[in-house]
């Protein structure tokens, strides 16, 4: 492996040719995903439908978690920003179905990342994400601390998504997404200066 190549976590790559190969090798991912669960996937496999070396995947990422990561941030940060309004309760039963809407339409690559050995990273990807959205937002006073209601709301989602998915019957998206914005959602953005119960 090549010293000074690897990026740390969070760096992003400005070399050309790093960025084509990051790009294959997540193209690949995505693709191998579809076909088998992750935790059946090696290295040399990414790298054999990427077309690129061995050892460029060292190159690019430290393992196969680091691609996964890679690739989880991406779908989720593109999830996160058509679903923002999901934090407001005016909007948020909208939101919830154009979040089950959007899960629905690419569930190949949903049902993989969220039941195929990858749903660990997803949620934890998830809730940073959220976090991180979340702090530009304002926060009301509320018995319940924002941090928490942050990670609650996030974990909670990816849990009801992967069920949802893992399914063997066929729940359509707004049975989801009502299912998501009753039990998880309005709970959260409704009204939270309710005091919380004794004890």
């Amino acid at each position: 492996m090549e010293a000074g190549i690897q990026q740390r976590p969070g760096q992003v790559p400005t070399d050309a040719r790093q960025l084509r190969s990051r790009g294959a090798l997540k193209g690949a991912l995505l693709e191998l995903l579809e076909e088998r669960p992750f935790d059946s996937l090696s290295i040399r496999e990414i790298s054999a439908r990427a077309g690129t070396g061995y050892a460029t995947f060292f190159r690019n990422y430290p393992d196969k978690e680091a691609l996964l990561a890679d690739v989880a941030s991406e779908e989720i940060g593109s999830l996160l920003a058509m679903t923002q309004p999901i934090f407001r309760i005016e909007s948020s039963a909208e939101s919830t179905q154009a979040l089950c809407q959007y899960i629905d339409t690419h569930r190949k690559l949903w049902s993989a990342l969220l039941t195929g050995g990858a749903a660990g990273i997803l949620r934890a990807e998830f809730i940073q994400q959220a976090r991180q959205l979340a702090m530009g937002m304002p926060q009301p006073e509320s018995w319940l601390p924002a941090d928490l209601a942050i990670v609650y709301g996030a974990g909670a989602t990816i849990d009801l998504l992967a069920w949802w998915l893992g399914q063997e019957s066929d729940f359509p998206a707004s049975r989801i997404a009502g299912i998501l914005n009753r039990l998880i959602i309005a709970p959260l953005v409704g009204d939270r200066t309710i005091a919380a119960p004794a004890g």
